[in-house]
């Protein structure tokens, strides 16, 4: 945002990039602002693989796989309640601490997701 006239008369009062007069003189109006860019994927389009993995010393992590980074950072927190665990986002997918697949599988259709167990 370009402040006009604060300083007026100095060597920064510099010119108008559409007008090319003094920005203290400038009648042009604010450019508008920039339109929102929308490239998110619905819930419905989404194919999310939901796996359960073994980790060294035999604890259980529910992976989903698939989702878009948006919307997995909107969904760990509800799922972690959901499920009353832990969880992160690694590599671009959604782990909950525990074997929750079925839980996750209901909630995440219930929400409009396509999902199903790998």
């Amino acid at each position: 945002m370009t402040l006009k006239h604060i300083f007026k008369g100095t060597k920064w009062d510099v010119p108008c990039e559409r007008c090319a007069k003094p920005l203290s003189e400038c009648q042009c109006p604010p450019p508008p602002p920039p339109a929102p860019v929308v490239t998110s994927v619905p819930a419905s389009a989404q194919k999310v693989v939901v796996r359960l993995e073994k980790r060294p010393g035999g604890k259980k992590v529910t992976v989903l796989a698939g989702l878009e980074a948006k919307d997995a950072e909107e969904l760990l927190p509800r799922l972690k309640a959901h499920c009353g665990a832990g969880g992160t986002i690694k590599d671009g997918k959604v782990e909950v601490q525990g074997e929750h697949r079925d839980k996750v599988v209901l909630e995440l259709e219930k929400l409009g997701y396509k999902a199903r167990k790998g």
